[in-house]
């Protein structure tokens, strides 16, 4: 199992507020988050760093070889609520944090399953032989406009409500997170990246890139400078799982 992560400023924000962890939790068996924080300059840092520490921390504290998918599903709800809890308390410390929040998405792989988590509009990707999929949802204003059939997808790319997301990690006291069962086979890949890559590439663009780039290493780096050749408005994380 190969993984690699990356995160950038981009182009016009003067600071980044996305953060990202990997956890090697086994010969075949790791962690991948990746947090996109919100609630201004002097807040968003701080929500995406505090939940990924929360999040990855309780998730490796509460990991077995043992772990089954439905205890794994468990795991990943409970470590949710846990940094949602940290990231809400924190927001009551001062008026420099309040309304802050974050996306959170996750992938725990283990053996021969998966499970993924995800709040808010950050996606994680499966590409395999059959192309690529999104497999989580976005908590997303224009997400659910799409499926009221009131814009295409398409359309959401350039929707001037884009990032508006409907559901955050921090800015209530509980947070509902969905899960992802995942069954795996044979050289699939993951990738979990934040809306600054997500907005600017198509996903046929990042399947070519993930299948037919040059070395798996450099494969963040290539989705980053598409990002930056199309502006870069803003932070660019990726995370790439290669079984």
């Amino acid at each position: 199992m190969e993984v690699y992560g990356l995160t950038d400023l981009g182009l016009v924000r003067k600071q980044n507020q996305d953060d990202f962890r990997i956890l090697q939790l086994g010969e075949k068996s790791l962690l991948a988050v990746v947090c996109d924080g919100m609630g201004g300059a002097k807040s968003g840092n701080v929500a995406s760093k505090l939940a990924s520490d929360v999040f990855s921390s309780e998730v490796e504290r509460s990991f077995t070889p043992e772990l089954t998918l439905e205890k794994a599903e468990a795991v990943l709800r409970e470590a949710c609520s846990l940094a949602n809890q940290a990231v809400y308390e924190h927001s009551q410390l001062s008026e420099d944090f309040a309304g802050m929040g974050t996306t959170l998405v996750a992938i725990l792989i283990k053996d021969d399953f998966a499970v993924a988590a995800n709040v808010g509009d950050s996606r994680v990707y499966r590409i395999n032989e059959d192309g690529i999929s999104c497999v989580s949802k976005d908590h997303s204003l224009v997400e659910m406009m799409v499926q009221r059939g009131e814009i295409s997808k398409e359309q959401a790319r350039t929707h001037p409500q884009k990032n508006l997301i409907t559901r955050a990690v921090g800015t209530e006291r509980a947070v509902e997170c969905d899960i992802f069962r995942l069954e795996l086979s044979k050289d699939e890949q993951f990738l979990l990246c934040s809306d600054g890559l997500s907005n600017l590439l198509a996903d046929q663009e990042i399947l070519f890139e993930v299948l037919h780039g040059t070395k798996k290493s450099d494969c963040c780096k290539r989705l980053l400078q598409i990002a930056k050749d199309r502006g870069a408005p803003d932070n660019v994380t990726s995370v790439l799982v290669c079984l």
